[in-house]
Order: structure tokens, then sequence, then C-alpha cells
């Protein structure tokens, strides 16, 4: 009976103004991507997705998880509020876009150890190698 229960509440329609709240906000993470030059194949790789789900919660089919606000975030270099669609000058974030060779980090940062290692003797080696010629 409790797996019904959940399934149900799982399936219960969003009020009007969640559905707004959550079109809204897909649009704003799809204008932030498209700023940053991200795809949402990559978008779908740094929240841990698949780009079918990027879709749907750029339309605002899908609700997104709080969890993820805070990945997007830090992706776009904005706050959470800006994010959420608070223009408030006080909880703007006072730097800018984030560069892509930071978000490369930040997203090795997120995988294994092993491949980490792997990335970093490559930088390392092509750095040696620059200072050589």
């Amino acid at each position: 009976m409790q797996n019904k229960q959940l399934h149900e509440i799982s399936n219960m329609a969003i009020s009007p103004d969640e559905r707004a709240f959550f079109e809204e906000l897909g649009t704003r993470i799809a204008e932030f991507r498209k700023v940053q030059k991200i795809t949402q194949l990559q978008m779908a790789e740094i929240i841990n997705a698949s780009q079918q789900t990027v879709n749907s919660y750029e339309t605002g089919r899908r609700r997104i998880p709080v969890s993820t606000l805070p990945i997007l975030a830090k992706t776009f270099g904005i706050s959470i509020d800006e994010l959420l669609g608070n223009d408030d000058k006080k909880t703007r974030s006072k730097r800018g876009p984030v560069s892509m060779l930071q978000r490369q980090v930040e997203q090795i940062s997120l995988m294994p150890r092993t491949k980490q290692k792997f990335i970093s003797e490559m930088l390392e080696a092509m750095i040696q190698q620059q200072r050589s010629a």
C-alpha cells in the first residue's frame, strides 16, 4: 500500500504557478547555457543526467531537483538567487561568467581520481614541452 501512495504522490499534478515557475527557470537555464556555449549534452554530463532530461528541465516538463541548482549556478558563474530569477542587485554574484578552462577544471574535479591523475599528467607533459620549446 505504501508504494502505491508514493506512486500517487509522485504523479500529482503541479499547480499552474509551479508549472510557470519551472518553465521560467528552464528558460533561464537554457539562456545561461547558451551564453556559456554549453550544449545540452555537455550540461547533461555536468549534472549527471541525460540530454533528454536537460531538455525536459529547460522546457519546464520536469522539475529540476534542488540539489542540481548549486551545480548550475556554479557552472554559469552566477548565484542561485540569480538562477531562480531574483534580480536584486544585492544578491547578484559579482563575478562574471565562468571561463571554459574553469568549467573544464570543475568537470575534471568530478571525475574519478584515476582519470584526474591521467589528465594532470598529460597537462604537465604539455607544460614541460612548452617550456622546452
